[in-house]
């Protein structure tokens, strides 16, 4: 008799081509593994979640990690035992977008910059990337709108001046007439997305999610690698919405090793080094000092380089 899948589920804040091509290839089903992947609003919404048992494991900012697993201010105002898996990309074109209707930064003087929530990591790259244009923060109104693809809408429709964006939204919004002021590489080495679990479960990582990393680091190599093209352009247009030219584009941000996918899946310290500066610069604590030491404690053994 053949055996189930185990289910997993996942949180994230855009639909994952990462996960749709590991299960369109059948990498999930060969580790055993039903996956299921839920949208979540926002990042608070998304740790709430995962917190309760809802999520078994998170794509999500290593500054979520950071600031939900370190900071006491953090916007649940509580401290959640967190462990990192594995790393998955440096951004995939994480960049700061103005509406249409913007000409140049300084029209953006007193419009509302559109972020998930104002002491994010997202929300961090928007203002060191308006500081690099000229804008410091109180230059600009700042508004909560959710996750990013929430915020594309508003950025098209008019709803904010500028927000940040990535994983294909921000070649949506360009699509539709937005405009990029600026790359977060501007800000030197960067991780955007990383997969992380409870780590106060029992058991901790389990060998499930263990199986889910590694399934999706052989999607990772093969998409790397340029085996895979042909699937990205498709899932990219059903997923993200994108013309076949943007999923052109994307499919070559996917591929780059400056804001693409990270075949080793394993995370460096300079890049968590620039998400803990932003924060010291934008949302100071004494809790940030420590950081850095105890890198260890929270990324999985083997996944920190």
């Amino acid at each position: 008799m053949a055996t189930r899948d185990e289910q997993l589920n996942v949180g994230t804040f855009t639909p994952s081509l990462l996960i749709d091509l590991a299960r369109s290839s059948g990498a999930f089903h060969r580790a055993g593994l039903d996956v299921n992947e839920s949208l979540v609003p926002s990042s608070p919404a998304q740790f709430t979640s995962l917190e309760a048992g809802e999520f078994d494991v998170v794509f999500t900012s290593p500054d979520n990690v950071i600031a939900y697993h370190f900071l006491s201010a953090n916007p649940l105002q509580r401290s959640i035992p967190l462990q990192i898996i594995c790393g998955i990309d440096r951004g995939l074109g994480l960049s700061l977008c103005a509406a249409a209707s913007i000409a140049s930064p300084e029209e953006l003087r007193g419009q509302i910059l559109g972020v998930d929530v104002p002491q994010s990591g997202f929300a961090f790259v928007a203002y060191a990337l308006l500081e690099r244009a000229g804008l410091r923060p109180g230059d600009y109104v700042i508004e909560s709108m959710g996750s990013t693809p929430r915020r594309t809408d508003a950025l098209i429709a008019g709803a904010c001046a500028v927000t940040i964006l990535n994983a294909g939204n921000e070649l949506r919004a360009v699509g539709a007439g937005c405009s990029i002021v600026s790359p977060v590489a501007d800000l030197g080495p960067y991780y955007g997305t990383v997969l992380a679990t409870l780590a106060g479960r029992e058991g901790g990582v389990t060998e499930v999610n263990l199986r889910f990393a590694d399934a999706l680091l052989a999607t990772t190599r093969e998409i790397v690698a340029g085996e895979r093209g042909a699937d990205v352009v498709e899932a990219a247009m059903r997923l993200l919405n994108l013309s076949e030219r943007e999923t052109q584009d994307h499919y070559e941000c996917l591929r780059d090793p400056t804001t693409g996918f990270v075949a080793s899946g394993r995370v460096d310290r300079a890049s968590i080094a620039t998400l803990v500066d932003l924060r010291r610069t934008y949302s100071p604590t004494p809790e940030l000092d420590a950081i850095m030491g105890a890198l260890d404690t929270v990324v999985l053994e083997g996944a920190l380089e």
